[in-house]
This record gives C-alpha cells, sequence and structure tokens, in this order.
C-alpha cells in the first residue's frame, strides 16, 4: 500500500497509494501514478495500446474516445461511459473498467459489428477518427438497449471527421436502429408463412432483399443498395460482449478507498469522507476540485498550469446526490451533466407540466453543451466554479437565482444565491478559499412562471456560446403582465451577467410589442460592449442580446397563449421566430454505373470495393506514424516558436533549458550554414531556423531534444528569447496592398481577347464589384509528425513521415544534413488526412528531426500538438478578387478585367502556384471571351499559407459565381438561367487557350436540375418565405469545372514497381501516399485488371523513396491517374513476360504461370512510368495545354436560416458528377461527399481568428469549428454521371479528390438568397455584400432589420479591433 506521512493521511485510515484498474478485461496494477498523466497517454505510452488516438488534446475532436464502465451499486447495475482519454486523468480510473478499441475486436480474431459495419459502410478513409466513433457508438450500444436515430445523433455529438462527409458513417450505424436490428435477425430465419415468431416482428417475405435492408428514398432508379451489402453485417448480439470485471462489481473495496497519488509537480487526494474533503481544503486553499478534468486538463495542457494539490469529491455522497426537496431539486456539486440529465427526464416525465419548465430549459441546454464525452464526465459544480463568461448554464442557474450550498471546516454551513453579486470578477466568485460547494438547489417552477434559455454558437453542437440568453418570467395569474422577470446574459462581460435594471422596468408591463422596445432600449444602455471587446463580433452579441429576448418573447407568447389565456398573441407569420433548429434522420442515396454482368468476378474495377485498411482502421491495428514502437535509445523533438509576427532576434539562450535532467541537445541557425537553413518547396526562400529575425508568429527558433516528449517540450519553454519589434506588422491582403508587400515574381497576367472593345460596347451593361474568401484549416486528424532513424554508417537515415510528398523530404533532409539524396529514404506508411496541408509544410517537422538524429545517432521523433500545427503550418490562401465584368442585355458574359490577391504568409511556398490556378478557373464553367485577369502574391506577416483542396480553384470560381450573380441582379434575370446560357460548351476555347473536348456540363446541370427538382421547390420556397418572417429558405444551384494536372508539366510524372513472387502474390509500390483517398485501393484495383488475378493476391505497404525515386506529390488530384498509368504500365510488361507461359497452358492457374515463368528466369519485377502526354502550359504566348482534362460537377442546394440568431440548416444537397467511368464508385462517392462537407465548413463554419498584431487565436476545435455530424445536409443525394468514359485516364475513370469541394458554395449563395428574401421583409436594399464563410454572425447582421439599426456603426479608426480578417 506505500507509506505516507501521518499529515497526508488526515482522518482516514483506509489511504491507497496504489492504482489498480482494468483494461480490456486486463487488471492493471500502477504503483507509482502520476497525476499529470492522462488515460490516453497511459494507454499508448505504457501499455503500447495506440489505437486510441491524440487528435486535439482538449476533448474536441473525440479521435481519444474510450469506454469506461463503473459499477452502480445503488441500482445494482453497470453504466458504461464514452470519455476523451486525452482529458481523463489515469489517476481517476481506479476501481472502473477501460475498454479501447482493440479490445472489442480484431481482423485477427472476430470483428465487433461496431467495426465490420463502419468499415463495409465506407466510413472509413484515412482512419485516424475511425476508432473514437466506434468506440462512440460501442458504448452507446453497451448503454442502451433499444437505440433510436436520436441516441446515434446525441452519441456522436463529441466525434469529428474530416474525410468521410459523415454520411457513410451514418448509414452504416443507422443498422443498429432496434426495428432494423430485430428485423435483420428475424430475416435469417425460416420462416415461409411470415408469421410471427415469439415476441420478433413478421418475417418479410423478401429476405436480405427487404426494404429494411436499403436506405434510398428512391431505390428503384438509385444504386444505393449496391454500394454495401447490408445483409452480409453480422448480427449484433449483446450476450457475446465481454463481461465487466466480477473483482469490480463483487466488492466495493476499490470506491471506499481514500487515494492518494503523487507526482512529481502534483499530489492526487480522493477521499470519500465530507470532513476529509473539508480538511484538506483548509490545508491546501489553491486545491484544484476536479470531478472530470474538462476544464482542468485544458489548462495543464495548453496554459501550462501547475495545480500542486488536486481532489477528486466522486466517492462522497453528499455531493453525488440528487435529492427532491420541498420546492426542488437538490443537486449535488459532483453530479455529472449526464446523471442530471437523466433525473431531470424522469422528474420530467413525473410531474406536471407547468412545474418542470426549469427542468426542461436547463436538460434542453444540455443536449448543446459540449459533447456527450463531456457530459459524461464534467459536474454541474464544475461548471459552476469555472465561471465561465460564456457558459451555457450559469445563464440559466441566474436567471433562477438558484441557491448554491457551501461548507467549510471553520465557517460550518452558509447558504448564498447566485445572483449579481456571486461572480466578483472574471472567473471569480464570493466561495472563500476553505470552502467547497456542496449542491444546488435547483426549483421547481410555478404555473405562471415561464424559463427559456437561447444560445448561439458558431455550430449548433458541441460548441461554446458566443451569447446565451436565459429569461426567467413570472406573470400575474390569468394574466400578461410580468410579476417578475430576471433576464441573465452569458458571453457579454468577463461574467455572466443579469440584466437587472432591465428586468426591474419591466414589472408591471403587459407582454407585448410596445414591452418588447422598452426592453430593446434598456439592454442597449445596461449591456455595452466596446469595440474592441476580447472575442469579437460586438455588433453580433449587441444584436444577439436583444434577438434572442425576441425569441424568447415568441416563444413565452404562445405558450401562455395554450396555457391559458386562450387567444392568439403572436401572428403565424411571427411564430417561427420561437424556434431553434433540431435534428432529424437524414436521408440519402446515389447512382453510379454497376458493373456489367459479363465482367469477370476476378476484375475488381469499377466495383465498390471497401478501403483496403478500412477493417484494420475500424479496429486500431492500423499502424500511423506516432503509432510506430518507441526504439531503442529513442529521443525526443519539441520547438522553440516565435512569439513575434516580426521582430530581430536580439539574443537566444537555451542555458536553463540545458540544465533540466534528460534535455540532450538544443539546435537553431548556429548549428548549420547559411546554406543549409534555407529550404523552400519551389523557391528556397524560408529558413529552417530564423537566423537574425522573425517574420511570423509560430515561426521555429530552434529545438530541444530530450528524452521524452514532456522533458522536451517543459525545457523549449524555458529558451529565452528576447526580441526587437519591427514595424509594420503586416496581417491582412489590405495591408499588404497598402504597404505594396508582394512577392517579386508577381504580379502575373492572363489576356485573351480584347478586353477594352467588350467594356467600350455602348450595347453592354457594364458592373463592379469584389469577393472575399476566408482562409481554412487543414485540421487533419493526425498532426505532422516525423520519426527519423539513423543507419549509422555512411550518413544513411530513414524518415518515417506523414507527408504527402516523401520524394520532397528527402530531397530537403539531404540538403539540410549536406548528403546525397541516396543515403535518405523517406517512408510513408499512411496519413491520418492530409488535403494539402503535408504537401509541403511537412518540412517544418521533418527536417529539424532528421537533423537532431543525424547529429546525435540517435532515433528522434516528434507529433506536433494541435496548437502547434496549427500556429505553424499555415492555412489556405485567403482571397480578395475584384472584378469588372461586361454582359449583353441578354446576361452573356462578354468580357472580364479581374485582380486575384492571395495572402501567401511569411514565404512563398507554393503560393505562386495556388494564385495561377486561381487564374485559370476564375471563370469558373462560363465561357468568357474576352479576359485579362492579373494574380498578385501578397507578402504577409502571417505562417507560410500552403496547399489546399482545390488549390486556389474554388477561391478562382468563387469569383466567377459572384460576377454571374451580379450580372442577374442588375439584369433583373434568374441566375440559373444566366449560369446555364453562358456555361462552357464542346470546342469552345478557354481565356488560357485549351479548347474544350469531351465537355459534359450541360448534361450535369441539366441532370441535376431534373434530379434536385428545381422548379418546383423555387415555388414552395417563394411560398415558405410568404408565410413566416424570421425563417427563410433559399435555393442555389452552381456548376464547376475543375482541370486536372498539375500546373507545372514537370511534375505530371509517376512511377511504379510491381513485384510478383513464386507463391503468386504481388507486391506494388507505386509514388502515391495514402492518406484516406483510397490511392492503394484504386491501384490494387487497377492491378487486379491488367494481371487477371483477384485482389485478395495483391498488396501495397507503404509509399518509399527507395521503391519509386523522383516522385511527385500526391496532389492536384491526379494520384489515380498518374500512378494508376503507371502501375497500368507496369503489369502490363509483365503480363507479356507470362503471355507464353499462359498459351502454353491456358487452363492453368496464375500460380502456375508465376512458377514456370520463374523456372525459366524470367524477370518477375517491372517498372512502369508515366508521363502526361500532350500537356503544358505557356505563360508568355497563353497557349498550350494547361490541363489532361477537365472534371464537371453541378451542385444544387436549399438552406433554412434563423434570421434572428443567424443559425442555419441545410435542407438539401443534389450532386451530379462526371467522373468518367469510376474505378470505385463508393470511394469516389466518398470523396464527392467528403469535399462537399469540407468545403461547406470552408463557405460557412471555419474562419480563422487572427489579433491585429499576428496572433492566431484560432488554434484547436474549441475555437476553430469544422462541420459535425448534425451539420450534413438533411438529404444528400450524390449522382455519378452515367455512360461518360473519359479518354485520357486510367480505365477511362476521372480524378475527384478537389472538384468536388467547390459545390459547397451553392449553400452560401443559397444562404445569400435566403437573406435577400429576409431583407425584402425588412423593406432593406435587396444588394449587399457578404463575405465568406457566410457565419452565423455574418448572416445575422445582413438580415438587417429593426433590431440591427438601434445599433451605431463605431468609426473604424477610432478604435484597434480584436480580431481582423487576414
Amino acid at each position: 500500500m506505500g507509506l505516507l506521512n501521518a499529515e497526508d493521511e488526515v482522518c482516514d485510515d483506509n489511504v491507497c497509494t496504489e492504482l489498480v484498474f482494468y483494461v480490456n478485461g486486463k487488471k492493471v496494477i500502477e504503483p507509482h501514478p502520476d497525476p499529470d498523466w492522462t488515460l490516453l497517454w497511459y494507454l499508448r505510452k505504457k501499455l503500447r495500446l495506440t489505437g486510441t488516438k491524440l487528435g486535439c488534446a482538449e476533448g474536441g475532436c473525440g479521435a481519444c474516445t474510450v469506454m469506461v464502465s463503473k459499477y452502480n451499486r445503488k441500482e445494482k447495475k453497470v453504466i458504461h461511459l464514452a470519455v476523451n482519454a486525452c482529458l481523463a486523468p489515469v489517476c481517476s480510473m481506479h476501481g472502473l473498467a477501460v475498454t479501447t478499441v482493440e479490445g472489442i475486436g480484431s481482423t485477427k480474431t472476430k470483428l465487433h459489428p461496431v467495426q465490420e459495419r463502419i468499415a463495409k459502410a465506407h466510413g472509413s478513409q484515412c482512419g485516424f477518427c475511425t476508432p473514437g466513433i466506434v468506440m462512440s457508438m460501442y458504448s452507446l450500444l453497451r448503454s442502451c438497449k433499444h437505440i433510436k436515430y436520436s441516441d446515434i445523433e446525441v452519441a456522436f455529438q463529441g466525434n469529428l471527421c474530416r474525410c468521410t462527409g459523415y454520411r457513410a458513417i451514418i448509414e452504416g450505424y443507422k443498422t443498429f436502429i432496434e426495428d432494423w436490428e430485430s428485423q435483420r435477425i428475424t430475416n435469417g430465419i425460416s420462416n415461409c408463412n411470415g408469421a410471427e415468431n415469439g415476441n420478433q416482428p413478421p418475417m418479410c417475405a423478401m429476405g436480405k432483399d427487404c426494404c429494411k435492408n436499403k436506405t434510398s428514398r428512391n431505390n428503384e432508379e438509385s444504386e444505393t443498395q449496391h454500394i454495401f451489402d447490408r445483409s452480409s453485417f453480422l448480427p449484433y448480439d449483446s450476450s457475446q460482449e465481454p463481461i465487466f470485471p466480477p473483482e469490480l462489481k463483487l466488492s466495493d473495496i476499490y470506491d471506499n478507498q481514500y487515494l492518494i497519488f503523487k507526482g512529481q509537480q502534483s499530489t492526487w487526494y480522493r477521499p470519500t469522507k465530507l470532513s476529509t474533503i473539508l480538511e484538506l481544503k483548509e490545508r491546501h486553499k489553491d486545491a484544484k476540485i476536479v470531478v472530470g478534468n474538462t476544464e482542468v486538463g485544458v489548462e495543464v495542457k495548453f496554459k501550462h498550469c501547475v495545480y500542486p494539490t488536486i481532489i477528486m469529491p466522486n466517492c462522497i455522497p453528499e455531493m453525488n446526490e440528487v435529492v427532491e426537496n420541498e420546492t426542488g431539486l437538490t443537486v449535488g456539486a459532483s453530479v455529472t451533466l449526464m446523471e442530471m440529465d437523466n433525473v431531470f427526464n424522469k422528474y420530467i416525465k413525473q410531474l406536471p407540466q407547468y412545474q418542470t419548465r426549469t427542468l426542461v430549459t436547463i436538460r434542453d441546454m444540455l443536449n448543446w453543451f459540449a459533447g456527450k464525452q463531456i457530459r459524461n464526465v464534467a459536474s454541474i459544480g464544475g461548471n459552476i466554479m469555472t465561471g465561465s463568461p460564456i457558459s451555457d448554464l450559469n445563464p440559466i442557474l441566474m436567471s433562477l437565482k438558484v441557491k448554491l450550498n457551501l461548507l467549510s471546516k471553520q465557517g460550518e454551513f452558509r447558504s448564498v444565491l447566485m445572483d449579481e453579486t456571486f461572480f466578483t470578477g472574471y472567473r471569480k466568485n464570493v466561495v472563500k478559499p476553505d470552502e467547497i460547494l456542496l449542491s444546488i438547489e435547483i426549483p421547481y417552477s410555478k404555473r405562471y412562471q415561464y424559463v427559456k434559455a437561447y444560445k448561439q454558437a458558431k455550430r449548433r453542437e458541441d460548441d461554446i456560446s458566443i451569447v446565451t440568453a436565459a429569461i426567467n418570467i413570472t406573470f400575474e395569474d390569468y394574466t400578461n403582465i410580468i410579476k417578475n422577470i430576471n433576464i441573465a446574459f452569458g458571453g457579454m462581460a468577463p461574467v455572466t451577467k443579469i440584466a437587472s435594471k432591465t428586468s426591474q422596468s419591466l414589472i408591471g408591463e403587459k407582454w407585448s410589442e410596445e414591452m418588447l422596445e422598452k426592453a430593446y432600449a434598456h439592454m442597449l444602455e445596461e449591456l455595452p460592449l466596446s469595440p474592441s471587446a476580447p472575442g469579437g463580433n460586438v455588433l453580433f452579441r449587441r444584436t444577439l442580446t436583444m434577438s434572442l429576448f425576441l425569441k424568447a418573447y415568441l416563444a413565452i407568447a404562445q405558450q401562455m397563449s395554450k396555457d391559458y389565456l386562450h387567444k392568439e398573441l403572436i401572428k403565424p407569420f411571427h411564430s417561427s421566430g420561437a424556434e431553434q433548429f433540431h435534428g432529424s434522420i437524414p436521408k440519402s442515396s446515389q447512382y453510379f454505373d454497376l458493373v456489367e454482368e459479363k465482367q469477370i468476378k476476378s476484375d475488381a474495377v469499377g466495383r465498390p470495393i471497401q478501403h483496403m485498411s478500412a477493417l484494420k482502421q475500424a479496429t486500431g491495428e492500423a499502424i500511423y506514424c506516432d503509432d510506430m514502437p518507441v526504439a531503442e535509445n529513442e529521443l525526443y523533438l519539441a520547438f522553440v516558436l516565435s512569439t513575434k509576427a516580426h521582430a530581430k532576434l536580439i539574443s537566444i539562450d537555451p542555458s536553463k533549458a540545458l540544465k533540466e535532467t534528460g534535455v540532450v541537445a538544443f539546435f537553431s541557425a548556429k548549428d548549420i550554414t547559411t546554406h543549409q537553413n534555407t529550404i523552400g518547396p519551389i523557391y528556397h526562400d524560408e529558413e529552417l531556423f530564423a537566423r537574425e529575425k522573425v517574420v511570423s508568429q509560430g515561426q521555429t527558433i530552434g529545438v530541444i531534444v530530450a528524452q521524452d516528449q514532456a522533458t522536451a517540450q517543459s525545457a523549449a519553454r524555458k529558451v529565452k528569447v528576447e526580441y526587437e519589434e519591427i514595424q509594420p506588422i503586416i496581417v491582412s491582403i489590405e495591408d499588404a496592398i497598402k504597404h505594396n508587400s508582394f512577392y517579386p515574381q508577381y504580379p502575373k497576367t492572363m489576356r485573351k481577347g480584347d478586353v477594352t472593345a467588350a467594356f467600350t460596347d455602348i450595347n453592354n451593361i457594364i458592373i463592379e464589384g469584389q469577393c472575399r474568401m476566408g482562409g481554412q484549416e487543414h485540421f487533419y486528424f493526425e498532426t505532422n509528425v516525423a520519426f527519423a532513424n539513423p543507419k549509422k554508417e555512411d550518413d544513411e537515415i530513414e524518415i518515417f513521415c506523414s507527408s504527402q510528398h516523401p520524394s520532397e523530404i528527402a530531397k530537403l533532409a539531404a540538403h539540410v544534413l549536406n548528403v546525397p539524396i541516396n543515403r535518405i529514404v523517406a517512408r510513408v506508411k499512411r496519413l491520418g488526412g492530409g488535403f494539402g496541408g503535408k504537401e509541403s509544410r511537412g518540412l517544418l517537422v521533418a527536417l529539424p528531426v532528421a537533423l537532431a538524429a543525424h547529429r546525435l545517432n540517435r532515433p528522434v521523433r516528434c507529433m506536433l500538438d494541435r496548437d502547434e500545427d496549427m500556429q505553424m503550418t499555415g492555412t489556405r490562401h485567403p482571397f480578395l478578387i475584384k472584378y469588372k465584368v461586361a454582359a449583353t442585355k441578354e446576361g452573356k458574359l462578354m468580357g472580364a478585367k479581374v485582380d486575384i490577391y492571395n495572402n501567401a504568409g511569411y514565404s512563398i511556398d507554393l503560393s505562386g502556384a495556388v494564385v495561377e490556378r486561381a487564374m485559370f478557373h476564375f471563370s469558373n464553367a462560363y465561357y468568357i471571351p474576352n479576359v485579362e485577369v492579373v494574380g498578385h502574391v501578397c507578402r504577409t506577416n502571417l505562417p507560410s499559407n500552403t496547399a489546399f483542396r482545390g488549390f486556389g480553384g474554388p477561391q478562382g470560381m468563387f469569383g466567377a459565381e459572384n460576377m454571374i450573380r451580379d450580372v442577374a441582379c442588375k439584369l433583373g434575370k434568374n441566375v440559373e438561367e444566366l449560369s446555364r446560357l453562358n456555361l462552357y460548351q464542346e470546342n469552345l476555347s478557354t481565356h488560357f487557350g485549351q479548347t474544350l473536348t469531351h465537355c459534359t456540363l450541360q448534361k450535369c446541370w441539366d441532370e441535376c436540375v431534373q434530379k434536385s427538382d428545381l422548379a418546383a421547390r423555387k415555388i414552395s420556397i417563394e411560398k415558405f418565405n410568404k408565410e413566416h418572417r424570421w425563417r427563410k429558405r433559399g435555393i442555389s444551384i452552381v456548376p464547376t469545372m475543375f482541370g486536372i494536372a498539375f500546373t507545372e508539366k514537370l511534375l505530371n510524372q509517376a512511377g511504379a514497381l510491381v513485384l510478383i513472387y513464386i507463391d503468386g502474390s504481388v507486391l506494388i509500390s507505386h509514388g502515391g501516399t495514402e492518406m484516406g483517398q483510397g490511392l492503394h485501393t484504386k491501384m490494387i484495383q487497377v492491378a487486379s485488371r491488367t494481371l487477371g488475378i483477384d485482389i485478395s493476391k495483391i498488396h501495397i505497404s507503404e509509399t518509399a523513396t527507395d521503391k519509386v525515386p523522383n516522385t511527385s506529390a500526391t496532389a492536384a488530384s491526379s494520384g489515380s491517374d498518374l500512378n494508376g498509368m503507371a502501375v497500368l504500365q507496369a503489369c502490363e510488361t509483365l503480363v507479356k513476360r507470362l503471355q507464353p507461359y499462359k498459351e502454353k497452358n491456358p487452363k492453368g492457374k496464375w500460380e502456375q504461370w508465376v512458377s514456370a515463368a520463374y523456372v525459366d528466369r524470367v524477370s518477375l519485377s517491372a517498372t512502369g512510368f508515366y508521363a502526361t502526354p500532350d500537356i503544358g502550359y505557356d505563360w508568355k504566348t497563353n497557349t498550350g495545354r494547361a490541363f489532361n482534362y477537365y472534371t464537371f460537377g453541378v451542385g444544387c442546394s436549399e438552406v433554412e436560416i434563423d434570421c434572428l440568431s443567424g443559425d442555419h440548416k441545410v435542407i438539401r444537397t443534389d450532386i451530379v458528377m462526371d467522373l468518367g467511368a469510376s474505378l470505385n464508385p463508393a470511394i469516389d462517392i466518398g470523396q464527392v461527399e467528403g469535399a462537399f462537407i469540407q468545403g461547406y465548413g470552408l463557405f460557412t463554419l471555419e474562419e480563422l481568428i487572427y489579433s491585429p498584431i499576428g496572433t492566431l487565436y484560432s488554434r484547436g476545435p474549441g475555437a476553430y469549428k469544422i462541420p459535425g455530424f448534425g451539420d450534413i445536409p438533411q438529404e444528400f443525394n450524390v449522382s455519378l454521371l452515367k455512360g461518360a468514359p473519359n479518354p485520357r485516364a486510367v480505365y477511362s475513370s476521372k480524378a475527384v479528390g478537389e472538384p468536388p469541394l467547390f459545390l459547397a458554395s451553392t449553400i452560401y449563395f443559397a444562404i445569400k438568397e435566403a437573406i435577400r428574401a429576409a431583407r425584402a421583409d425588412a423593406g432593406m436594399p435587396l444588394d449587399f455584400y457578404l463575405e465568406s464563410p457566410a457565419t452565423s454572425a455574418r448572416i445575422r447582421m445582413a438580415c438587417e432589420d429593426h433590431i440591427t439599426k438601434k445599433l451605431d456603426i463605431p468609426d473604424p479608426d477610432s478604435f484597434v479591433p480584436w480580431n481582423v480578417v487576414p
């Protein structure tokens, strides 16, 4: 049990210093647990269970989800909870059972249905998020007998995925919904007459063809049921689950132990008696009381806070129970939000409706509070005591003025009200240092009392609030006269704020529109916000206070009318303003060409085969770079990053860091020559280590190498850097234009026809405008990581890295180490997502790691933390496009003069090529005969921006769509007609001189119009908008025409190596990397057709520079095109060599032919090489063929917006893509959906937040929001155009990765249409400017109305804003 000081034992003799818990059924005993260890760290580093992934370390992405089980002795049942292992302290696991993804099934033994279904449904692409999603679903299955779709919805609130677009995951897991599963089991029973068997529903005579096995809205036409075979799924049988450890069930010994765990920096106490915690709190007044560690865990990780004393009160009965009292419920401070939710639901069912309004309001808000994993462990007491000014719950509790019961050893018991006096400052309150919060008394509501709360955030699910409003009102009996009212707001001050003056002024008023106006006037006075207020969005937040109060007014008025007034207070036209958006079961269908029946079975091309690694990804067996076992003598590298955006380096002093135990070395610019230190993917214009000055925050100054991650990162923070700031600090495109800060190779110009003539033609109309697109963080789930292993001789080194461009890593590593490239092997097994972000910026991690390994002659590893990755590696380029367009009176585009600016950051990286692609794509799918387009690359003091799916294409196309809409607006014409009129047609020539062949644009357009039922829906939208004042709908249709090829000619090449072994098995190596897009799977399919063998005989292990040299990046959507042709060539060579043996033995088998060739000493290895023919563009003459071909597509989306809050939902999306003859329709549809949802984030949710001095505020999923499960279209239909083979790519296929992304702009333009309808109702001009992304703030402020008019817009020169748009 260990020995302790007498003082530590306090008054409890049952003290334990040893941690005991179970992992996957095995008992784990840790004699010296450290309170700083998270469960995730322990699983990965101590137990080597690497299936559980680190995605963000703040509980925001769900990649680390595990199941924690405990025995509830009161209810005599086992409780299973999904938990974020990245935040859960391992010390809190004492006496509990942890299940990880490895513990539920494996490809080597037996798969669990949860693992099988996500893989077979094509719900795993890069696979890094898959184990977390699997464990969330598994926890739901274990804790809920009869699953409804709403349960699945809630279970996934805390999980994100960047690859799939979610639809495939949902389709796979919808099969666990109760009626589907029971039907599935029954269909397996032989029961000819369909009679009921016991309690089971009758069997369908269709068996596996029963409609329950299908999900399409229109299965007669679509191929949905062919995309995966639901009938092959293993039935789920809960009786086969692993049993809960009997020791934990039979004995309560672990529950009753008083735990004391001493670490290097902290001591962890888990008392079991109230008296013990009071003694501890008296002795350690600065102690942190931790229940779920959801706040403290983030502070320790990212703010590097050290808390010497941590107390966990989870085993103190008085703090963990909910008791009914005379007026309501007394909730123990340690009761988790999930437990509170369950108890409240029980009382809501039992009590009269009027009594439960407070409980209902709190319960409803809990649904939007973080994710399920957080709610499972976070407590109500922790939420109150943290005192976040943007808390979701505190405004409700303060509007109710709940009673808080406090306790201390000296001062005994006292109660305080949670009113305007409770919070004394930012995260400070009236609770004394030696007191604990014991419980919270939540009152029932009275008959004439109503409680409403609204929260507006960037994203509906799992997001921190921008503004939360809570209104608690009591009326005089049987009237609408206000007897008492409390209004509280979060997000309007450093503390949760009660608008007491406003509340006071409304007492005695009737609940009417006159009262509203009075309330608004008082709110404006009582809730001021400085234009520089932290958090920004000042006008939006001030608007929300009034808008959310109006929502509450409408909701309460409707409720009163129903309850007792029995007269209509609110006109139906206004009534929808009271509502909030809620989820519904998503529908989907997929249309694609099925392979012909005559196609031989072994030929895999065109079949919807699942991703080759999907099952391994679903079981946690797939190995990513940081999952590789620790090597002997391995070291860890940590970065010293610049904290200034533009400054001279006066001194760099690592002496304090080097004195730390376990620190081995510090490397900086002093350790390599200027030549070696100068790097870059095209131009060597940036430094590996900043030498004399820094030009961005997040730039590398040096690196610390130490024995482990914690030591290295702690020491890196101790390196002292002195700066002398330099002005100006250039953050935005406008700053760059003002200071003439551009890269010298630009501007570049592209001209066609006579632009001047188009603008001087008096028959043409002329419009001028501009549009702006924000940047986008890649948010690949696996951050940049590298592991370098020196071979100890001849300067050889192996670099394992998460890179899309291993050849570039090898080439630059050779440059930095000053050795030939042939000494360096860069190896890539798989990437946990890339999206362009790992094409060039991976060098920031791989090169310092390689240098350290080379210099120290020891293995070195580094995986960036999420905040480091976001600060260092750059984003999609923000763009500003200024345009002048000439068009005929009929709307035919005649000329365009366009200036395109991108924000490149501190080095040029790939920014030149990005702006060039934007220039190629600025007209999107529209023919413009006369063009002058100029591209500018802005040099700014931001991290260097880089490649991102679309590579400038979407930004250029965005300009075209704004132009066509401006022309339509000016002419008063229908946008769809003008778009159709101007579409490219066969044999027309682009503005860069390429003639279009095999152009299916118009076919895609017409099919999308027909499939989306556009005409009828426009009529119904018009009707909806006439009937609703505060909800508006919009619809838009947008084409895309994406050029496929690298715009740099030399990159359009690829190689492959195909080896046949004597047992007939085939090993392929090619130059592309697997990052979830299914490239390896497609290459195996290509080889299967060419060689004429089954895919089971073919394997791809990894991408390595010693197998295929001088490769191009896996980028530009051309991975399958280039590598597919190289694989095809190599296979054709081998087929020719084997042909004589086939002819000799025509009835023989593959293995026999291979064996015969081997005996005859015929080479069974071949290389393939492919260079795209007839390609190359000349900038000087504006001639040549820039692209090999185009991928065409058209999308149509309908949205609904909430004009009061700025929230929106996507009702339906239809996409038609021309992907030629798809190599794999399932993978291609997954790419279409994934690109679309990523684009949806780009155009609506994802906003980079920079300070005016270049500090990135959005450094993780807490502040940066990518789309979640709840954001996808309620109906999502994807069609691959049938009968459109492509003669210019492998087996008539087409590239898919990037082209669909821009179709998500349909949502942005549909939002714009909805805003226009709202402005029409308010009598505002219909022409307005809306930047992308269309965030809730921008939507609300564009819906100008009587509320927004009340605000004065401050003079921009009178204040320094909190944030700026880059």
